[in-house]
């Protein structure tokens, strides 16, 4: 997710206030009326992102579309404002550089079809800001313990050789 996150966008961390320098002054509104930060919701490179509330703090994980890594983020919302921290682990990878974290924001906000996410993320002690959107999938519960640390089912794989 690092170097996908970096290049596409990604997660937050908790910011107080307006979203912080990283993410520009962002103002919360109201969350859209009959709305929920509980779902699931797609992005072609990070694939389905499982969010669900616990109390005050939205939890979330997600795989990515190629399976090579997956996810997951904690973070506070105000209206239709959620700051979050995220950590992303690629499969098969161990030690340091086999984890990356960092923070982002999110805005809920409703799409033409569906509600969308509006996000940017920036990796640890990086002021660099990627996006991450997503569309939120109607009439799908979210299972966060459908996205874990087992290797992916369908790994990517090169020819009969695993990569």
């Amino acid at each position: 997710m690092a170097v996908a996150l970096a290049a596409a966008g990604g997660a937050f961390v908790g910011c107080g206030g307006g979203g912080g320098p990283k993410f520009g002054n962002i103002k919360a509104g109201e969350l859209p009326s009959g709305e929920s930060w509980a779902g699931v919701y797609y992005n072609p490179v990070y694939g389905y992102l499982h969010m669900v509330d616990q109390g005050d703090t939205v939890i979330g994980r997600w795989k990515r579309t190629d399976s090579s890594h997956w996810g997951e983020l904690s973070g506070t919302t105000e209206g239709n404002v959620m700051h979050f921290t995220w950590k992303e682990h690629q499969y098969g990878a161990v030690g340091p550089s086999s984890d990356i974290k960092g923070e982002g924001v999110f805005v809920y906000k409703m799409g033409e079809g569906a509600p969308e996410l509006t996000g940017q993320y920036s990796l640890a002690d990086s002021n660099s800001v990627g996006q991450w959107n997503c569309v939120k999938q109607l009439n799908t519960k979210p299972d966060l313990n459908s996205i874990n640390g087992d290797n992916p089912t369908d790994a990517p794989s090169k020819g009969d050789q695993w990569q």
